[in-house]
């Protein structure tokens, strides 16, 4: 965003949507206000349920929404990343209004999760992609993608790592009112949302894990708004509240999250960022059970069923010498940075008119 801003030949506008706009979650368009942008919509879709029908209700709000928005702006193309739900309908509503779309981190598998078909759907409705490793440049194209709108850029998240003014350790502590420990942990756990068994089965058997270590401090972040995301949250909430050592917040935000991850002697969970960005700070990942399947991964991370025997096998393999020796020599899949500098060049140099016309390209 900050280089479309900056470039002389394009001109930037940003829609915000879901989880941004709920206080629940944090009102955290906010901070997209305090980096010094401009929002020029807002579409509300989130709704007060995770049930499946909510989910189905708050992407036809949000059809209702972009389809407006789009109808303002009159954008000449549409950026999007990822694999929430919400971005679908702005996706679908930019086929109808013939507006191309630009898709970053197409291509990835995450078995786990309703995302990965969200994914490859967005990727059928888009016009330039821009993913994180030739492994998923590769599979892009066998959705039937041309291969000059495939570019291999590196993992966007990357580029925030090197690009902001991370906190001290000091200054962390005094911004989350924390004390480090020992051991330090960041949790951030997301429901399972394709898996037969109950997340909240799964958080369980984690806290039960957690609850075997001795001197360290549990920082988590709460869980998306996916299917059974709320109940998941008021489940940290019990759990932080009984224990003085493990605190809890609903959005750390980019500069305190990513600080947390330097400081911080392991990162616990399901989350694409311990897989994405994680391994650029040479730090261990538990990766507790199948919502990641799929995905690249580095020597740092280490998988674990969602079981507490399993769980605390990894914590242990994570802090031992061994293991901490290894982590000096680990290479991120997803880059080196650069990602957005690669995307704004593209975007700037390519001809918009002649994109929306798409022919299969059939392996």
């Amino acid at each position: 965003m900050q280089g479309i801003l900056n470039s002389d030949n394009l001109e930037l506008q940003i829609c915000v949507t879901g989880m941004h706009l709920s206080p629940e979650f944090g009102l955290t368009y906010k901070e997209i206000e305090n980096d010094g942008f401009t929002i020029n919509a807002k579409v509300d879709s989130l709704i007060s349920s995770d049930s499946p029908a909510g989910i189905s209700k708050a992407v036809g709000l949000g059809a209702i929404g972009f389809g407006d928005c789009l109808k303002t702006l009159k954008p000449d193309l549409l950026v999007v990343l990822g694999d929430r739900y919400e971005i679908l309908p702005a996706v679908f509503t930019a086929l109808f209004a013939k507006v191309p779309v630009a898709h970053i981190h197409g291509g990835e598998i995450t078995e786990g999760a309703f995302d990965e078909a969200i994914r490859h759907s967005i990727t059928k409705m888009s016009h330039l992609h821009f993913v994180a490793a030739e492994e998923y440049k590769k599979r892009v194209i066998q959705l039937g993608e041309q291969p000059d709108r495939v570019f291999c850029v590196g993992g966007l998240g990357i580029d925030n790592i090197f690009k902001l003014n991370l906190l001290s350790r000091f200054e962390l502590e005094e911004s989350l009112g924390i004390k480090m420990t020992k051991t330090n942990l960041l949790v951030t756990f997301h429901p399972i949302t394709l898996g037969d068994e109950p997340s909240e089965k799964q958080m369980r058997e984690l806290f039960s894990a957690l609850d075997e270590l001795v001197d360290c401090l549990v920082v988590f972040t709460m869980p998306n708004a996916d299917t059974e995301g709320r109940g998941l949250m008021k489940m940290i909430e019990g759990f932080s509240k009984e224990r003085d050592h493990v605190k809890a917040f609903t959005s750390l935000g980019q500069l305190r999250y990513l600080s947390c991850i330097k400081h911080f002697d392991m990162v616990v969970g399901n989350s694409s960022s311990g897989l994405a960005e994680v391994p650029t700070f040479r730090k261990p990942t538990i990766n507790v059970g199948s919502r990641q399947d799929g995905r690249l991964r580095a020597t740092s991370v280490i998988d674990c069923k969602p079981v507490k025997n399993e769980i605390v096998k990894a914590l242990h393999l994570a802090s031992s010498n061994e293991f901490q020796a290894k982590l000096e020599s680990v290479q991120n899949p997803y880059g080196n940075g650069g990602a957005s500098e690669k995307i704004v060049e593209t975007i700037s140099s390519v001809d918009l008119n002649s994109l929306i016309m798409k022919q299969f390209y059939d392996l």
